[in-house]
């Protein structure tokens, strides 16, 4: 990323704080931060969660301020070292990290998404057998449908490949289709919008079985007030015609088909990322 973007970045993350100040909040007041897994390239993934966070902020009355790093791995280290107090992901749910005590609070209301590994329509790798020895570029180490579960697909089917990362989503198909990369590990929930947006296409090569959205989750050390306020705000979104836009409007932004409604995310919702951890290599948990 050029300077120039980086600093229209901060410039708009200094807007989105200013916004917050005139809502009354006194200046000594806690400030939650709040790390996204980064879906997209880091500009999208902070225009698709800051209008999000905005308003819950307003509606709950509890502060919350974005904190995303250049990956999806520096964001979430982020919170394996407890800077931040709330997130979205789904990197919480090996025995380790449950042992950390992060609270499922809400997911969106989106279908079960998949790992895919796919290729560009028009590349000459049509099976998976054909990516023995070749490059195939994961969004990140931490990225678990869209890593974790294909790299470990490979794997099993004793499929060895030259494993390179790039960064997010966005930057993982921009290698693919440079040539830098014979194939990409995808969560499918991405495909169709970086398709709309990129206008390209794609052969799905194989696909995993399904695996629920990315939760909100919330750290031991949030008050419980707090967090029920923030969950009541995110659940109460979709039926505020103000939440509701902004949902319509953030998925506008990335070229996703809207979801309806943040609704409660519970243990059993993600029993298949649990069934994964068990099972997978070490390296992979």
């Amino acid at each position: 990323m050029t300077l120039t973007r980086w600093a229209r970045l901060v410039l708009a993350f200094v807007a989105s704080q200013a916004a917050l100040a005139t809502t009354g909040w006194a200046s000594d007041e806690k400030i939650y931060k709040f790390s996204p897994v980064n879906q997209f390239g880091i500009e999208l993934t902070a225009s698709y969660w800051n209008p999000i966070i905005q308003y819950v902020s307003s509606r709950s009355g509890v502060k919350l301020s974005l904190k995303i790093g250049r990956t999806s791995a520096d964001t979430t280290s982020f919170v394996l070292a407890k800077e931040v107090e709330f997130a979205f992901t789904n990197h919480l749910f090996n025995e380790n990290r449950r042992q950390m005590g992060w609270k499922l609070l809400v997911r969106r209301d989106y279908p079960a998404v998949y790992g895919q590994i796919m290729t560009a329509a028009d590349s000459p790798v049509t099976d998976l057998a054909q990516l023995a020895n070749k490059e195939v570029v994961f969004p990140g180490n931490e990225a678990f449908i869209a890593y974790k579960v294909t790299y470990a697909h490979l794997l099993e089917q004793k499929i060895p490949v030259k494993v390179v990362f790039g960064g997010n989503h966005d930057g993982a198909f921009a290698q693919l289709f440079s040539g830098k990369a014979q194939a990409v590990g995808v969560n499918s929930q991405l495909v169709d919008g970086y398709a709309r947006r990129e206008n390209k296409k794609f052969r799905v090569l194989w696909r995993s079985g399904p695996f629920n959205d990315l939760a909100l989750m919330a750290s031991p050390s949030v008050p419980a007030a707090d967090v029920k306020a923030v969950t009541d705000a995110f659940l109460g979104m979709a039926s505020d015609p103000a939440g509701a836009a902004i949902i319509k409007k953030v998925s506008e932004t990335v070229k996703l088909e809207p979801f309806q409604n943040f609704i409660p995310a519970l243990e059993e919702d993600y029993t298949s990322y649990l069934d994964f951890h068990r099972t997978s290599p070490d390296f992979l948990k």
